[in-house]
């Protein structure tokens, strides 16, 4: 699918940066030579959508953001086909959920077309960043935050959009490229969401708070956390900053969206694709101690963990404060490798997108 992109004013680096060498790519870390800037406000609405030279941002000291955390942020990825072409994938869903963070965020609503083209517009431009190497592909980092000079806790009434792009590698660093098993630490101390609160909606402060496990995951030699429910911390929600899917007896398992679970893309895809290909799937509230009951008598056989930085992230080992529980021989398993391929094949275009999932820049 391909539509016509929105006519942004476009000023062009005079100075291009060297492309980064695709073997040794880091998530995250290098940034393309432009960015998409748009402002707000109350009397103009949104205006002025330009892309314009990657350069830092000025800010007043008392800007909104910086006092009272008022922001929200995407992540989506672009990349290229064999045939040349460049793909988006579901660049629609990102924009929604986008519009609904806002929401809570109260933040003013823009709108879908306008987001989706003013990512088409900046990876049209940075299309020759976009790496072809397998595992690789342009990170797309849409954001938006008040910048309203003011002190005092109420909703800004100016506010900037932003698009920057990242070329990217592997999110986690797998021996031989591809996908391999990580280790997740349960806590029971901290909680990434509350019901009522924003674990819907993809904004900083549900990040920034998970700092402190994720500090205590990597002293006990793991990548990421299982997020435990807050009420009665026995319910099993997120696996770092991605959605949790449990395989118990044959059906894959993961926590519904009842306010503390972000829709993610990858997620609804994964969905999608397992009720296809006629696997059972369960969206209900699954408790710690089934898991890992499940895991000692031998109807768990595989843990994964789905979101756009890593698509498909097999888990090896839970871990907890008392035991230790290996999955699956701590190998990726045969349905986490089977959506993985299915996933990265439709979004690169090695595989035929038959339900319009991919939109060409």
């Amino acid at each position: 699918m391909s539509q016509a992109i929105p006519d942004f004013t476009v000023q062009k680096t005079a100075t291009p940066k060297p492309k980064p060498d695709p073997n040794t790519l880091k998530f995250g870390q290098t940034f393309t030579d432009h960015m998409f800037i748009m402002e707000y406000s109350d009397e103009r609405g949104w205006h002025d959508g330009r892309v314009v030279p990657y350069a830092p941002l000025s800010l007043d000291p008392a800007a909104a953001v910086l006092h009272y955390g008022q922001e929200m942020f995407e992540g989506l990825k672009a990349y290229r086909a064999p045939d040349g072409r460049v793909l988006l994938f579901r660049p629609y869903m990102n924009a929604e959920r986008a519009r609904r963070s806002n929401e809570r965020m109260c933040m003013p609503e823009l709108d879908v077309e306008l987001f989706v083209g003013a990512v088409r517009a900046l990876v049209d431009i940075e299309r020759d960043w976009i790496p072809e190497k397998e595992g690789t592909s342009l990170y797309i980092r849409p954001f938006m935050f008040a910048d309203e000079a003011f002190l005092g806790v109420h909703a800004a009434h100016h506010y900037k959009f932003i698009i920057i792009c990242s070329p990217v590698g592997p999110y986690y660093d797998a021996p031989g490229g591809g996908i391999h098993p990580t280790g997740i630490y349960v806590t029971r101390d901290y909680v990434r969401a509350a019901p009522g609160g924003t674990g819907f909606a993809k904004v900083g402060g549900n990040y920034a708070g998970s700092l402190k496990a994720q500090t205590e995951a990597a002293a006990r030699g793991c990548e990421q956390v299982l997020w435990l429910d807050a009420v009665e911390r026995r319910y099993v929600e997120e696996i770092g900053t991605s959605n949790a899917f449990f395989v118990i007896n044959g059906t894959v398992i993961t926590a519904p969206l009842h306010g503390t679970i972000l829709p993610g893309i990858t997620r609804d895809s994964v969905i999608q694709l397992l009720k296809s290909w006629g696997i059972p799937v369960a969206e209900r509230r699954l408790t710690i101690d089934e898991v890992f009951t499940a895991g000692k008598d031998g109807r768990l056989s595989e843990i994964f963990a789905t979101g756009t930085a890593a698509v498909i992230s097999p888990v090896g080992r839970l871990v907890s404060s008392d035991e230790t529980l290996s999955i699956g021989n701590e190998r990726v398993g045969e349905l986490a490798q089977r959506l993985y391929d299915a996933l990265y094949g439709i979004q690169t275009g090695k595989l035929p997108d038959d339900r319009g999932w991919t939109l060409t820049v």
